[in-house]
């Protein structure tokens, strides 16, 4: 049984965080940073039970334009497909800024800093956040993440494909999701994630929201450089079979950050709609 699990808010900057906490907050704190527009539910109940019965105190929240976080809809419509046509897609903000909603996270708890674990797009935002705000990275753990460099990470054309449908065109409706991840599944071998994606509907469905979130990964640069000066203990985790980010994004995510340890596990895989643990 989680120790704690109700939904908090707290504003960072003109953004509204929803957030929750488990286990003991005197305990080391970890901070959860979900994938792209996955919610803080994408971080299993079990996991983050694990994690606290090993002494951790686990934050998890929803980035901003997914779940309960504000949704910026009075921002531009991104249009990811723009790409195709060989043109960036315009973007209302940059991972930079999800990445100070994190910061200000930390600040407004009052942990000072915290153990930062990402994955897949949150393993971006935690990069930018051990970057940009050193003091408040403990250690970090990038899962299934990449650099930035569009030569490494990139995904097969079918799980591009997925990502590039302009938004609103999955099926919509309480079981749209369900429907919408059979192409997933058989992209990443994952078993029934129905009842997942059912809940996560449920609880908040903000399309135009993920497109602008992928807009600010798509016009985010290179990376590579400022990882270099890291200085912080870090794990990187990578599936060696991920269609969306190839495991070369992970490999060279380690081989940028003095002292990571890379930790490839034969057989996982992610997908558009598994941004939690692997």
């Amino acid at each position: 049984m989680l120790r704690s699990a109700e939904v908090m808010h707290t504003a960072v900057g003109d953004v509204d965080v929803a957030y929750n906490t488990l286990g003991e907050a005197t305990a080391p704190p970890v901070v959860l940073i979900s994938g792209l527009g996955a919610q803080l539910i994408a971080w299993d109940d079990a996991f983050c039970e694990e994690l606290v019965d090993r002494g951790l105190f686990v934050v998890r929240f929803d980035n901003r334009d997914v779940g309960l976080s504000s949704h910026l809809a009075d921002r531009p419509a991104s249009d990811p497909s723009a790409e195709t046509a060989g043109a960036a897609p315009a973007a209302c903000y940059r991972l930079a800024q999800m990445a100070a909603d994190t910061a200000g996270l930390i600040d407004n708890l009052g942990l000072g800093s915290a153990h930062v674990v990402g994955i897949s797009l949150g393993g971006m935002i935690a990069q930018i956040l051990a970057i940009e705000h050193p003091e408040r990275v403990r250690s970090l753990t990038s899962i299934m993440s990449t650099t930035g460099n569009d030569q490494v990470g990139r995904p097969t054309d079918a799980a591009l494909a997925l990502f590039l449908l302009p938004p609103g065109e999955h099926p919509g409706g309480r079981h749209g999701p369900r429907r919408a991840l059979q192409p997933h599944r058989r992209l990443a071998g994952i078993s029934d994630r129905r009842d997942r994606a059912a809940r996560a509907f449920d609880r908040a469905f903000n399309p135009q929201g993920i497109a602008r979130q992928l807009a600010a990964a798509m016009t985010t640069p290179d990376r590579t450089e400022d990882l270099r000066r890291l200085d912080l203990p870090t794990l990187v985790i990578h599936g060696a079979d991920d269609p969306v980010i190839a495991v070369s994004g992970g490999q060279a995510t380690a081989a940028a950050i003095p002292g990571a340890e890379l930790v490839v596990i034969d057989g996982v895989t992610t997908s558009p709609g598994r941004c939690g643990p692997p």
